[in-house]
C-alpha cells in the first residue's frame, strides 16, 4: 500500500474522531431544575421574525459551534419579603400590609423567552429585587381599590386580586407567582383595632344574649318538663288501672273462651276420630276393591296378550302364506300370460296362413272361372247352396203347423184375399235369402234367383184363394 494512502486514511480517521468528540461536547442536556437558553442563530418565529433565543426545559439539544451558544436559567423559587407600610385604601385610611411572596422563573414557552431576554446573566438577588419592586407597585394598586373591611375579612378576595395583578406584571419579565402569604394588617389610626373591638363586643353581647336565652329556655323547659311529668304520671296511673281492669276482663273472657274451645275441640276430636275410622275403613275397602280390579285387569291383560300374540303370530303366518301364494299366482299368471301370448301368436299365424291359403284358393278359383269375379262367386254359392238351404230349413223346423183355419172375407183393398195376405206375411217373416245377399253387397246369380215373372209391373202374381172354412 502506498504511504500517501495510509496518511490519507489516518487523517480521515482523525477527522471523524474529532467530529465525534465535537458532537459529544456540543450535545447538551438540560437538568429538570433549569432552563437552557440557546442564543445566536436559532431561526425565526411564526411571523417570520428572527428569534432572540430558544428555551428548552428538560430534554437535550445540539449546540452548533460558531453560530450558537447556550446558558442556563435557574428555576429555584425566590422568597421575597414585602413590608408594605402606609398604603392608602379606598377609604383614604393608610394601612400596613406585611407579606411574603414566592416567585420563580416560568416554564411557559412565551414567558421563558421573556425570562431569557430580561433575566439573562442576572443573579438571584438581582432578580428578587426586580420582582420586589413590581410587587410593591401592584400591591399598593390593589389596596387602593378595596375597603379595609374587605381586606381584613375577605382575605380570599384580597389574595385573588393580588395574584391576578402581580402575576400579570411578573410574566412580562419571565416570572410567575407561586404563593402569597399576608402575615398581618394594621393601620395608623387604629380603625382595624376598633373594628376588632366592636366585633369582640358584639360577639360578647351576642354570647350573653344567647346565654340568657338559653337559661330562659332551660327554665321554661324544666317547668314544662315537671308539669309534663306529673300529667304523664297521672295519665299513666289511670291508664294502668284501666289496663288492669281491662286485663282482668280479658283474662275472664279468655278463660271462658278457652273452656268453650276446649269443649269444642273435644267434640271435634271425637268426631274426627270417628270420621277417620270411617275413612280408614272406606279407604281399606277401596284399596281392596282397587287391588281386585288391578288383579282382574292384570289377568285380562295377560289373557289378551296371549290371544293377541297368538293372533299376531297367526296373522303373520297368514301374511307370509298369502305372500307366497301371491308370488306363486304371479308366477303362474306370468306363465299363463306367456302361454296365452304364445297361443294367440300361433292362432294369429294360423289365421294368417288360413287367410293366405284362402286368398290363394280364391285367386285360383277366379282363374278357373275365366278371370270373372261374379262367376267365381256363383261357383262358391253353388258349392255352399246345400248349407244355405239347410240353414233356412233349420230356421223354421221347430214351427209346428198341425192345421190352419182361415176365414176369408174376400178380396181386400189391394186385390188380395186374407189367406194370401197371411201366407205372404208368413213367408216374409222368414229370412229372405236374396235380401241377405243384398245386405252383404252381393247378388245371387240368375241361375239361383232368376227374374220372377208376374204382372206387368214386376210384382208377384196374385194367388187366388176361395173362401173355405178349413184349408
Amino acid at each position: 500500500m502506498q504511504p500517501w494512502i495510509i496518511v490519507l486514511i489516518i487523517v480521515a480517521v482523525l477527522v471523524l474522531f474529532m467530529i465525534f468528540l465535537m458532537v459529544l461536547t456540543r450535545y447538551k442536556k438540560c437538568p429538570p431544575n433549569k432552563i437552557m437558553v440557546i442564543y445566536g442563530k436559532v431561526g425565526t418565529d411564526k411571523a417570520g421574525n428572527s428569534r432572540s433565543a430558544k428555551c428548552i426545559h428538560g430534554g437535550a439539544a445540539f449546540i452548533w459551534p460558531l453560530v450558537q451558544s447556550f446558558t442556563y436559567l435557574d428555576l429555584t423559587p425566590l422568597s421575597i419579603s414585602v413590608d408594605l407600610k402606609s398604603a392608602l385604601s379606598r377609604q383614604n385610611i393608610r394601612i400596613d400590609v406585611p407579606s411574603i411572596f414566592t416567585v420563580g422563573i416560568s416554564t411557559e414557552p412565551t414567558v421563558m423567552e421573556n425570562a431569557a431576554e430580561r433575566l439573562h446573566n442576572l443573579k438571584m438577588t438581582e432578580i428578587a429585587e426586580l420582582a420586589k419592586d413590581i410587587i410593591f407597585g401592584q400591591l399598593r394598586l390593589v389596596i387602593a381599590t378595596m375597603n379595609i373591611e374587605e381586606i381584613n375579612t375577605d382575605r380570599d378576595k384580597f389574595l385573588e386580586a393580588i395574584s391576578r395583578n402581580v402575576e400579570g406584571e411578573l410574566k412580562k419579565i419571565g416570572l410567575r407567582l407561586i404563593n402569597v402569604n399576608v402575615t398581618d394588617i394594621s393601620d395608623e389610626s387604629g380603625y382595624i383595632i376598633a373594628l376588632g373591638k366592636e366585633a369582640a363586643a358584639k360577639a360578647i353581647n351576642d354570647a350573653k344574649i344567647s346565654v340568657a336565652e338559653a337559661n330562659k329556655i332551660g327554665s321554661i323547659g324544666e317547668a314544662n318538663a315537671k308539669r309534663e311529668e306529673r300529667v304523664r304520671v297521672a295519665e299513666a296511673d289511670s291508664e294502668a288501672i284501666k289496663g288492669e281492669n281491662k286485663a282482668k276482663a280479658e283474662i275472664a273472657k279468655a278463660q271462658a273462651e278457652l273452656r268453650e274451645k276446649e269443649a269444642e275441640a273435644l267434640k271435634l276430636a271425637v268426631t274426627a276420630e270417628k270420621v277417620q275410622a270411617a275413612k280408614a275403613l272406606e279407604e281399606s275397602y277401596a284399596a281392596e276393591q282397587q287391588a281386585e280390579i288391578s288383579r282382574a285387569a292384570k289377568e285380562k291383560a295377560t289373557q289378551e296378550a296371549d290371544v293377541i300374540v297368538k293372533s299376531e303370530i297367526e296373522k303373520r303366518q297368514m301374511e307370509i302364506a298369502a305372500d307366497a301364494e301371491a308370488e306363486q299366482m304371479r308366477r303362474k299368471a306370468a306363465g299363463e300370460a306367456d302361454a296365452i301370448y304364445a297361443k294367440m301368436e300361433a292362432e294369429a299365424r294360423g289365421i294368417r296362413e288360413k287367410l293366405s291359403k284362402q286368398a290363394e284358393g280364391m285367386q285360383n278359383l277366379v282363374k278357373a272361372a275365366g278371370g270373372g269375379a261374379d262367376d267365381a262367386v256363383r261357383l262358391i254359392i253353388a258349392d255352399k247352396l246345400e248349407e244355405i238351404v239347410a240353414e233356412q230349413v233349420e230356421a223354421i223346423k221347430n214351427v209346428k203347423i198341425d192345421k190352419v183355419t182361415v176365414w176369408d172375407g174376400g178380396e181386400g183393398k189391394d186385390g188380395k184375399t186374407a189367406t194370401a195376405g197371411f201366407l205372404s206375411g208368413l213367408l216374409k217373416s222368414l229370412p229372405p235369402l236374396e235380401e241377405m245377399y243384398n245386405m252383404a253387397g252381393l247378388s245371387l246369380p240368375k241361375i239361383v234367383a232368376p227374374q220372377k215373372e208376374g204382372s206387368p209391373d214386376g210384382k208377384e202374381g196374385k194367388t187366388e184363394h176361395k173362401p173355405d172354412k178349413k184349408a
